[in-house]
Formats: C-alpha cells, structure tokens, sequence
C-alpha cells in the first residue's frame, strides 16, 4: 500500500495531503484560507415527479432507501438530536446489510454509544468509514485501526461548512423528526418523542441529493412551525417510534456538587466579573456539564444583585438558562441544541427560545459569524499545552473518544475561557504538547483551574485588567508544574504512523490527525 504524503501545516502537526483518495488543504492559520467558487447545489427536480396531492408517504424505511436509489459508496446522513436515543441511524444500516450494500460512508452530526450496535458493520465493510464525530465505542474502534476509510471529524459549523462547500456530497439524508406532514415538513418541538430543535438536519436538507424524513407523528398539512421545509424532501416514512426523548440528556444536566469543580465555577465568575464582562446587556455560552452550569447560576445571581439582564445566551438548552429567560434575566435563548425535556418544553412556549442551525451560529464561510459577538464563551478540554492550545476529541492516551461539537466555532467568541480541572484520574490536563490539536492557542484566552488561573499572554488588555487581583492568577507553566509535583510527567501516547482520523479546522483545512493507538 502507497504511504500517503504527509506536509507540515501552520502549526507544525504533520497532515496528509489527501483523505480517503480526496485532496485535502493542510490548515494555514485563522482565517488564512480564503474558499473560491459557489455553492454546491443538489440536482434540480420537478414537482411534476412528486404527488399532486402533496403525500409523499411511502410504506416502510426500506422503501425509501430503495426509492432513493441506495447503492454502494453512497453517503448517507444522519443528525444526532435525540443523542443516546437515536433509533433510526441503525435501522438505516440494518436494511444495507440486509440488501448487501457495501462500502457506505457515514456523515452524522455525531455518534453516541447507542451506535455501537453498527461495529460489525464496520468490520464487513457494509460501512467504509464515519465523516463525523465518533464518540465512545466507535472512536475506540477507530483508534485501533480497524476501520477501512479514515475518519473525518468536524465542529458543528465545519459540518455545515462542507457540506455547502460541495466538499461532503450527501446522496441520501435521513431527518428523525418527533412531527411532521405527509408533505415532508417537520419539527422536533412537539410530539411523543419532542427533541427540541432539528438545526443539525437542515444543510442534510438543503443540499443531499435525496431527503428522506421518518417520524412517528404525521400531522395534517401544515406541520407548524416547520424546522424541515417539506419541499425539499422527497419521501415520508411512518414509523413506531422515532426516538427516545428522554436520553436526549447529554452529559451532567445538573450543577456540580464536587468542591473542586464548584471552585473552578466560582473563579471563572469572579474573574468575568472582576474583567468587566458581566454588564447589562452580556451575552455568554455556556453548555451542558456540571461545571458549565455552575457558572451559569453564579452569572443568574450577580444579575439578580444587580437587577440586570443578559441579552442572550447561546445555549444547549436545559432548566437552567430556561429559568433565566423565565424569571426575566435574559432576553433570548439562541439555542443550538437541547439538552432536556423543559428546554424542548421551553423552545415550544416561549418566544424568547429560538431554534438556530450551524447556518445561521457558526458556518464560518457565510457572511459573517455570530459567535464573534458573544461575550464569553465557556468550554472544556481533555488536555491544553503550554501555547494554550487544546484538545477535545481524545485522551493522553491517543484513544478517539469524543467529538469536537461547536467547540472550535466557540473559540471565535470576545473571550473564551476554558475551566477544567489541574488534572483527572492523576493525570495532568496541562501538557508540554497535547495530543491532538482541535483548537489553536491564540484563540483561547483563559485557563482556570481550582490550583489558579492562567491568562494567555497575547490578552495583554485582561493581564492589565486583573493586575492586582486577588484571585490567584499564574503562568500556564506555573500549572502545569505544580500538577505535575502533585501527579507527575504524564507518558505520552504510543501510536503508530497509520492516520486513522482527521481532524477539520472550522475552514475545511486538516489541523491534525489522530494516529493507530499501539497496543
């Protein structure tokens, strides 16, 4: 087998220069890739093809996939809405193998464990390789090498991004949706398996080539409000059920009761606080994990002290910042996910909730982006080094086991602050050089740790604001010290040279590369 040519991109990670036969561009640096021509656009039909009297229904799954015409290589879609609960993603690869369709690749928004039930598919080849974000199981089956193809993993807004690049060319779409009509409209904030929001489905939508959509709840022509626009979608499935609703929960959906993760969410308010941030009139992201709503409730009660509000939060919505906007302390929730069961209530009930797509929050190559105008924006990381920059996709042990999200398209917001703990299981989170870069350090402005927080030295307007603070501000290499007196050096990684995942800048440029786990 050819070893395929690997360059050194921007910053200094060693990348391939061609992905499962396709050219790719190495990452040249923030916003040094300019992208060139149009948008792609999906075959032009005729309404003349479809019925006149807009029922699209066709009897079974199975029947759309043949009617789309499911053959080998096809790239099939699939959004992650209802998390844990997706039930249609693996109904989709059972009829493949039943027809003997081989050679698939996946394009989800992301996987969850729920989907290691299509390994052995992985294995025979029904399923070449996965273009989206791996989590659990299948990360560590790619870790291992055993996947035919390479993996692709990309933010939310990269997802977006290329798929209206033309770079991802999707044959068949397939939208679970909790409601919809015979016509193809549809909605996730209502119906017996009510996710929220369908966002992640709507370039699926706009750009494969055939849409199919699947929902246990057919309403009356018109389904209101619809999510999905009906004409862009060739066929409607019926089914039992379409999705679990209640393992929608992703991660801790309730603040943090371990002291140290509380005093990281209490230093990461104060400093906001102490930095000006939180004013009237504020905006902040903050997702689910014990931590991250910890620093929402202390937000909520220097608002309510001061009887201000927040304009917006960019959320994954949960009880908490739906409390907010009940109680008057925010002004709009611009969701881009759902996270429980009063956020989907929430989205249905309030005006002030609005459903958003990685369209209109984070493509980066659209006429503007709306991360740039959030105040602050909180996140996490497996691992940062000493240049800030970060990981999310993997772990000190070269092991693929998570997904980057909106991650990278956060990083654009006025000030992103990473709050994670000085280290996990004894291993130390702040290293010499991570093991795959997701996020470059000139973007991440702050690091807090229960042991002290660390400001990069390119914010010289925060370290001019914080200058005799009380709260204990300390070098990044102070930290990482004084976890490693504590912990010790962590052992790098042992990987071989075979690239089995990529990684994607939000500008469709490679990153960095995740490497065959030695074992």
């Amino acid at each position: 087998m050819t070893k395929i040519k690997e360059v050194k991109n921007a910053l200094g990670r060693m990348v391939p220069v061609e992905i499962n036969g396709q050219a790719v561009v190495p990452y040249k640096g923030i916003g040094k890739h300019k992208p060139t021509g149009r948008k792609h656009a999906p075959r032009i039909y005729s309404c003349a093809d479809y019925p006149a009297d807009g029922d699209k229904r066709v009897k079974s799954l199975k029947d759309a996939l043949i009617k789309c015409g499911l053959k080998d290589g096809m790239t099939i879609s699939t959004h992650h809405h209802f998390r844990n609960g997706d039930l249609i993603a693996n109904q989709i690869f059972d009829i493949a193998k039943e027809m003997g369709i081989k050679n698939l690749i996946w394009y989800p928004s992301a996987s969850f464990p729920c989907h290691e039930h299509l390994v052995p598919y992985l294995e025979d080849g029904t399923i070449h390789h996965i273009e989206g974000s791996m989590n659990g199981p299948l990360g560590k089956f790619a870790s291992l090498g055993k996947m035919k193809g390479v993996g692709v993993l990309r933010s939310h807004g990269g997802r977006y991004q290329s798929i209206q690049d033309g770079e991802v060319i999707i044959d068949i779409a397939v939208i679970a949706a909790p409601t919809a009509d015979p016509f193809g409209n549809a909605t996730g904030d209502r119906g017996p398996a009510a996710c929220g929001l369908l966002g992640f489905a709507l370039a699926d939508s706009q750009y494969a080539d055939r849409v199919v959509v699947v929902t246990d709840n057919i309403v009356p022509f018109p389904c209101i409000p619809w999510q999905i626009h009906g004409n862009y979608v060739d066929f409607v499935v019926e089914v039992d059920q379409v999705g679990i609703a209640e393992k929608i929960v992703s991660g801790t959906t309730e603040i943090t009761k371990s002291p140290d993760r509380l005093l990281i969410a209490e230093l990461t308010s104060k400093f906001c606080d102490e930095a000006g941030m939180v004013k009237d009139g504020f905006s902040y992201q903050a997702g689910a994990g014990g931590t991250a709503l910890s620093i929402g409730i202390f937000f909520e009660e220097i608002l309510r002290e001061r009887n201000i509000k927040a304009r917006f939060i960019r959320a994954g919505s949960n009880k908490y910042p739906v409390k907010m906007l009940e109680d008057g302390y925010v002004d709009y929730i611009l969701d881009g996910q759902t996270f429980d069961l009063e956020g989907v209530r929430s989205m249905r009930e309030n005006e002030g909730h609005v459903n958003t797509s990685p369209f209109t929050s984070y493509n980066y190559h659209g006429k503007g982006n709306f991360t740039t105008l959030v105040d602050i924006a909180i996140l996490g990381a497996t691992e940062v080094d000493l240049n800030f920059n970060a990981n999310v996709v993997s772990h000190s042990d070269g092991y693929l086991l998570h997904g980057i999200g909106g991650w990278q398209n956060c990083l654009f917001s006025k000030c992103t602050i990473l709050p994670i703990p000085l280290f996990r299981d004894r291993i130390p989170v702040i290293v010499d050089e991570v093991t795959t870069i997701c996020g470059p350090g000139e973007l991440i402005d702050v690091i807090v740790t229960e042991r002290g927080i660390a400001i990069n030295p390119l914010r010289k307007d925060l370290i001019k604001k914080m200058k005799g603070s009380k709260l204990p501000i300390k070098s990044i290499q102070e930290l990482k010290e004084e976890a490693e007196k504590i912990c010790g050096k962590p052992k790098k990684a042992e990987t071989t040279d075979k690239v089995v995942a990529a990684i994607k800048w939000v500008d469709g440029t490679v990153i960095d590369v995740v490497r065959q786990v030695k074992i």
